[in-house]
């Protein structure tokens, strides 16, 4: 079985889209995607997800398949009076809590527990094991029971849900992932099943944040998300939004 991770293309999120240079990932990515043999498509309610898949959907006949707990992962921290998106964080400030850095221990860090971000943790990861289990795994901690299968599925989201799925999946702490990750729109981050015990598989990283259906087309990869290099820089990312 194989996942497709997929962040969607360059956003326009004033009016709700992707923008010009987006809608032209989503086609590069289409022409990549057509022959990945996909069996299944979701993606999250959101347009600029939505037009990211369509192209890939069409040319491979496929249905999308809408999930609303796909929708950009919406839980807040608080640092003091502040609120924030969780991947939105100070390096000196997230790293004082060591808890952040182990799987195990992440919930019960000040800050990343100050409001319902475990809760909505273990919501997006329960709707993934229910996905999972439509296609025959059933999870024991970091193990996924079941016949194996040639499913190929692409999933659609955003950068912030999309973390959440890698730490599931990897147990990686997500602070650790939001902090230090970056995908860029349109990339394909894969996971496949290593089944070194018969009925037992687990999944692995076989490669992150893949732009190079943007390189061979000669395309730019975006920015969009990411802060400036340099301190006071004008990069696309410097003003953050949430994706």
């Amino acid at each position: 079985m194989k996942i497709l991770l997929i962040r969607h293309a360059e956003p326009d999120y004033s009016n709700n889209t992707l923008t010009k240079q987006g809608f032209v990932e989503a086609e590069c990515l289409s022409e990549k995607l057509k022959n990945s043999n996909i069996t299944h498509i979701y993606s999250s309610p959101l347009p600029r997800a939505v037009y990211t898949a369509q192209p890939t959907a069409d040319k491979i006949n496929k249905e999308v398949k809408i999930c609303e707990w796909l929708k950009e992962f919406q839980a807040k921290i608080k640092n003091g009076e502040e609120e924030r998106i969780p991947w939105n964080m100070f390096p000196r400030v997230w790293q004082k809590e060591k808890e952040v850095f182990d799987i195990h221990t992440w919930k019960e860090s000040k800050l990343y527990s100050s409001a319902d971000m475990p809760e909505k943790y273990d919501y997006v990861t329960k709707k993934l094991d229910e996905l999972l289990e439509n296609h025959g795994f059933i999870r024991e901690n970091l193990i996924y029971k079941g016949k194996n299968n040639n499913d190929v599925i692409a999933v659609v989201c955003h950068f912030g849900v999309g973390m959440v799925i890698a730490s599931h999946l990897t147990g990686i702490s997500p602070i650790l992932l939001w902090q230090s990750m970056f995908l860029p729109t349109s990339s394909v981050t894969e996971f496949i099943t290593e089944e070194r015990v018969n009925g037992e598989v687990v999944f692995k990283c076989k490669q992150m944040g893949d732009t190079s259906h943007l390189y061979i087309k000669n395309q730019p990869v975006s920015n969009s998300g990411l802060y400036s290099e340099f301190f006071g820089g004008e990069g696309q990312g410097d003003k953050y939004k949430e994706e």
